[in-house]
């Protein structure tokens, strides 16, 4: 771990509001673009961001200092983030795909990246919450399946099988939902 992080860190327990400004500062670029996996809506996603920052302030006691202080955030990212979609879920604030029966034919070129990733974001929805989480982590964090395995709480051969499992549920509602024609994607 950083010494300068080990350094804020006790400077906080002991009392120093200051030093835990400097642990926000130094690491909130990288937790607001994990949050942002889990919305697309700026307000929400300052949100979690500052719940994220919330649980770690009250829970840094806890923070052994045995892997750098930002694995440990990005854990309690992990499931702040997940928290998130289980109550999205529960009010069903999801965007249906029926929303972009609109889309002409097009190929890869012509597509607005920011309806594609609209979409994306609505196939991903269509999963399981689990199922999202590690196909999140895994292609747009960069994660290895063993850190996706340290960060939900799984062994590397069930992120492996779920990750499986997930792409092809994923294939299906594309394919269900006449996208792959749509955007000219293939899979």
């Amino acid at each position: 771990m950083e010494n300068i992080d080990w350094d804020d860190i006790q400077a906080c327990l002991n009392g120093n509001n200051e030093a835990y400004r400097s642990l926000v500062q130094r690491h909130e670029a990288q937790i607001t673009k994990l949050m942002w996996r889990f919305t697309r809506n700026r307000s929400e996603c300052e949100k979690l961001v500052e719940d994220v920052f919330v649980e770690a302030y009250f829970s840094l006691k806890n923070y052994k200092g045995n892997a750098p202080f930002i694995h440990w955030l990005k854990k309690i990212g992990t499931r702040t983030g997940y928290k998130f979609w289980k109550k999205q879920k529960k009010e069903n604030l999801f965007l249906p795909l029926q929303d972009f029966d609109q889309l002409k034919e097009c190929s890869d070129e012509s597509v607005d990246p920011s309806i594609a990733a609209e979409i994306l974001h609505s196939l991903l929805e269509q999963l399981t919450i689990s199922d999202r989480m590690v196909l999140t982590l895994m292609y747009f964090e960069n994660c290895s399946t063993e850190e996706i395995a340290k960060r939900i709480g799984s062994t590397r051969a069930a992120v492996k099988m779920r990750a499986m499992r997930a792409r092809k549920k994923i294939k299906e509602i594309a394919e269900q939902n006449n996208l792959f024609g749509k955007l000219g994607w293939t899979f």
